[in-house]
């Protein structure tokens, strides 16, 4: 997090003048890595409209945004989402409650289920693609697996009835890569209210044309989700308000999935009562407790309250606080736009790991590279849905 406007400005004068990538072992000059590559749609020098932390939006190159994250700033491009958040007033002054936990008979069955088979198979094909960059073949070919694996699943262990309730819509945007959002209709034909789960499912080295197999960020939060789905549709949940799980395109280059999403929400007056955001849920640092990290900063504190009750509930292991600071991932664009959001993590942001937007983001990398970590985290995006989206028998 910055401490100061000033010494943001400042860094952001360093980034944006300083054509260096921090690679493994050296620096190593932007102008000597490869300018384009075979499958990629993306002009350097497009300008587009960035906001930072405190400042109203500027004008800045796609170069100069790469050159900003190579120095670790985060920031929204609201280029296409410049409305976003103008009616978030009106839902902050009808700030929503969360229960207390009580669902457990439902829940533990289902976290039975979960298996880091399948966590394993499914992220080895998905941080497979050379890339999953947004603006690339591969992340538009990734994002088209992501769908039909969702459709493979829901065909193979939905019950028929269920099945009919469910819908899996690919979010266009101007660039390649869709967002995916998956729909289980809630049965109350009388409530709107909307669960919402996520993760982004692209990746990005710090310089784009690089290969980034992205397997924790986010391959893992992706396909913990996608676990945490399949159990509970072959456990034939059916949700009295309806439940989506959301897969972002493009969260590496400033949220420009999840802002374009929940700005169209916005718009639509979709009352998402609640969301969870996955980013991020594999590593475990060696010498270090296992641990669940809960964002406490540009969140909903309730939400995250309900999230450690959650934890103490159905996981394992323990919750930890942790901070991420301005626009760092999906969960951001919600809390713009005035929507309860929660945002876990692996740990700590200490103490996750250190070698994402690079080729060695693989799973083979390490034994801190977890699936008995990530089936953690899928036991709470199945406890969130059941818990909020309640449960029609």
């Amino acid at each position: 997090m910055f401490k100061s406007l000033a010494l943001l400005l400042a860094l952001v004068s360093v980034a944006v003048s300083t054509p260096f990538l921090a690679d493994d072992n050296a620096q190593v000059a932007f102008e000597s890595l490869p300018q384009s590559y075979p499958g990629f749609d993306l002009d350097l020098n497009e300008v587009r409209l960035v906001q930072l932390e405190g400042q109203p939006p500027v004008q800045m190159t796609e170069l100069d945004k790469i050159k900003l994250r190579a120095q670790g700033v985060d920031f929204f491009d609201v280029t296409e989402t410049q409305d976003l958040g103008a009616t978030a007033h009106l839902r902050l002054a009808q700030k929503a409650s969360f229960p207390t936990p009580s669902k457990g008979d439902l829940i533990k069955p289902i976290l039975k289920t979960l298996s880091t088979k399948n966590l394993e198979a499914n992220l080895r094909k998905f941080s497979s693609f050379r890339t999953r960059y947004y603006r690339s073949d591969t992340g538009k070919q990734s994002q088209q697996w992501l769908a039909s694996k969702l459709a493979e699943i829901t065909e193979a262990y939905a019950p028929e009835a269920l099945q009919s309730k469910i819908s899996i819509t690919e979010f266009a945007h101007s660039f390649p890569q869709s967002s995916v959002i998956l729909r289980i209709n809630g049965s109350d034909p009388t409530d709107d209210s909307v669960i919402v789960i996520a993760a982004h499912q692209d990746s990005t080295n710090t310089w784009p044309f690089l290969p980034a197999p992205g397997a924790d960020d986010d391959g893992s939060g992706s396909i913990t989700i996608v676990e945490s789905y399949q159990a509970l549709i072959a456990a034939n949940f059916t949700p009295i308000h309806a439940v989506e799980f959301h897969w972002y395109a493009a969260e590496e280059s400033g949220l420009l999935g999840s802002q374009a999403v929940a700005q169209d929400y916005e718009r639509r007056g979709i009352n998402v009562t609640a969301v969870s955001h996955f980013d991020m849920t594999a590593w475990v640092k060696h010498g270090t407790r296992e641990e669940v990290g809960l964002v406490t900063d540009f969140v909903d504190l309730d939400l995250t309250d309900f999230s450690k009750q959650l934890i103490d509930a159905y996981l394992d292991i323990p919750w930890v606080e942790t901070q991420c600071g301005y626009a760092c991932s999906d969960h951001a664009s919600w809390t713009k736009a005035g929507y309860p959001s929660s945002f876990s993590i692996e740990s700590t942001f200490e103490n996750s790991a250190q070698h994402v937007h690079t080729t060695r983001d693989t799973i083979d990398i390490s034994d801190e590279f977890s699936f008995n970590h990530m089936q953690e985290f899928s036991k709470l995006a199945v406890a969130f849905a059941v818990e909020l989206g309640g449960w029609s028998q």
